[in-house]
């Protein structure tokens, strides 16, 4: 069986370097759509290193996406890409990150969920440098076809919208290379690329990066709640609800609650607001 989930749970943790700097930040930030327009203040402390701050979501990627990379390769585990798809993504951060960083990773795996026709992987990567820690990110890997092993069907957290008007609604376009110039942040996956692979999955054509919509989102929540500081980020977490292509639209809802939290909402409007993010809030200052 490609999954021996006792023996990927039981396994050692996996330690690896990570490096960046600005030049990763910029084209992280770009490939979520950063810089248009391209003179706009508010754009560039994404995009211009005299003036660059670090959206929290760059630590999906820092060192090119080793979190993901790692927990695949994990022992145990031996899946085909064309049937992985990203379930759900949480980053808390323990301080800012810097624009230039060389800290080590911590990797393991801390649950396999049975979903009947699929499994859940579950990938926990601990991020520290010399002053110590810097973020957390939990990533839940959906694999189809790799369930029925009579595993724990693990959690369902879902969040109801709430009953009103949202305080903020933000529509993002994406390019039609948009996941072209993302996937060089370091997920090759060729399911986001090549026409075939994509349909092999079973997709008309290839989808974008789940990633680099919860990027896209977690800008638009910076940009229009938190004044642009993307320090007040404490975390963000969000459930892949369904698949968005290249030349769409983002319609995203944003409303503000109690004690520091926002509940955002992520469609497609060209489909009719489909939904590709789902329970997802943001905890800030």
């Amino acid at each position: 069986m490609p999954i021996d989930a006792a023996k990927a749970v039981s396994s050692e943790p996996r330690s690896t370097d990570l490096t960046w700097d600005h030049k990763d930040i910029q084209l992280y930030h770009l490939g979520l759509g950063a810089g248009i327009p391209a003179t706009d203040p508010d754009e560039l402390r994404y995009t211009l290193e005299s003036k660059l701050q670090v959206l929290p979501s760059f630590a999906t990627v820092a060192g090119g996406g080793m979190a993901a990379a790692g927990g695949l390769s994990a022992p145990g585990i031996d899946v085909n890409l064309a049937a992985v798809l990203h379930g759900g993504q949480t980053v808390t951060l323990h301080r800012p990150i810097p624009v230039k960083g060389k800290a080590v990773q911590t990797s393991t795996i801390p649950a396999v969920y049975d979903k009947g026709k699929a499994a859940v992987i579950v990938m926990r990567s601990e991020v520290a440098d010399d002053d110590g820690p810097l973020w957390t990110c939990d990533t839940q890997i959906f694999v189809r076809g790799e369930g029925g092993f009579g595993g724990e069907r693990g959690p369902s957290n879902r969040l109801e919208l709430p009953d009103r008007a949202p305080d903020r609604t933000v529509e993002k376009p994406i390019r039609e290379d948009q996941a072209l110039l993302y996937r060089l942040s370091g997920d090759w996956n060729p399911l986001h690329a090549d026409p075939e692979f994509a349909k092999l999955a079973g997709f008309d054509k290839p989808i974008l990066h789940g990633l680099c919509s919860y990027g896209m989102t977690l800008k638009a929540v910076v940009d229009s709640l938190l004044d642009g500081d993307v320090t007040r980020v404490r975390s963000y977490t969000t459930r892949f609800a369904g698949v968005v292509f290249p030349g769409e639209t983002l319609r995203i809802r944003i409303w503000r609650l109690a004690e520091g939290r926002a509940q955002v909402s992520v469609t497609a409007v060209e489909r009719d607001d489909a939904p590709v993010l789902a329970d997802t809030v943001v905890e800030h200052s």
